[in-house]
């Protein structure tokens, strides 16, 4: 096969580019776009691809921004509007976000027109902050309103995360609850996401997700309902949490024994100590 025909051209380039950053662990993502830049060796290329994988990224991983020195807000999908620019459903504030020098610029006041929801969403907004505060130590949520026909929809997206990248390790936490109120009664649909790398000789993730549902069946008021979101979403998250726990510690006892035997094909602990007198005294033997 000749050199050209194991060429691959520029749009298959920076399709291997996004994949890499897809699959970035939490907070490595400039190491990865730093050496798949050494690798694809085309900065045109990789000009022209980079922005908008990062932007996906970054949405898909809720990336905590600060659009002010009192509010923070988490980059998703749900507060992307048409024209490129991001909001904060709480303060009504619109903004782009610099990839490169990690900022919000542009930043604009305005309002954020949610007809009915917004009722719901501030109380359910101000539920979920109280909680994020309670249980995580450098948790942002954001919590989003819309309007669809009769109903009212609910999105509370939750992020913390803690970078040790000097003891080679980095973790996250995500989780998104959408309510979407009906009548009298309200559905609760969450997906819950961790993702934790380890690498100090050696490369390990960890990456977890559950689905979970359950209803209020009557609602009487946007106070009344906040509070049953927030004893749900607490509820799921510590089960969910309890099991994370609970697998990781049963792995030593059953995954790892699965994959390396404890004792070695004689059935018998090797005495390394004795191995070592044998071949001291072999070595003094045939002086």
């Amino acid at each position: 096969m000749s050199d050209t025909e194991d060429q691959i051209n520029d749009e298959e380039k920076a399709a291997i580019v996004h994949g890499f950053i897809n699959h970035a662990p939490p907070g490595e993502v400039d190491d990865v776009i730093r050496d798949s830049r050494i690798l694809l060796n085309d900065d045109n290329t990789f000009k022209d691809g980079i922005v908008e994988a990062l932007s996906k990224y970054q949405q898909s991983q809720f990336m905590p921004v600060n659009v002010d020195d009192e509010n923070a807000v988490l980059l998703t999908a749900h507060g992307l509007q048409d024209n490129g620019r991001f909001i904060d459903p709480a303060t009504g504030k619109s903004f782009r976000f610099d990839f490169s020098k990690k900022s919000c610029v542009d930043i604009e006041d305005g309002s954020v027109d949610n007809g009915d929801a917004e009722s719901w969403r501030s109380e359910i907004d101000a539920a979920i902050s109280e909680y994020v505060k309670e249980y995580y130590p450098a948790g942002v949520s954001t919590v989003y309103g819309a309007q669809d026909g009769g109903d009212i929809l609910i999105t509370a997206c939750i992020e913390d995360h803690k970078y040790s990248p000097e003891n080679f390790w980095n973790g996250k936490w995500r989780s998104e609850w959408k309510i979407t109120i009906s009548g009298n009664s309200a559905t609760v649909a969450g997906v819950l996401k961790t993702q934790v790398h380890y690498y100090e000789d050696g490369n390990v993730q960890l990456v977890s997700q559950k689905e979970c549902k359950d209803e209020v069946s009557s609602v009487s008021s946007e106070k009344q309902l906040a509070e049953a979101v927030r004893k749900l979403v607490e509820k799921f998250e510590h089960e969910y949490q309890a099991g994370v726990f609970d697998n990781y510690n049963n792995m030593s006892t059953t995954t790892f024994k699965a994959l390396r035997r404890q004792l070695p094909v004689t059935r018998t602990k090797i005495d390394w100590n004795k191995i070592l007198g044998y071949q001291i005294g072999k070595e003094i033997g045939g002086k």
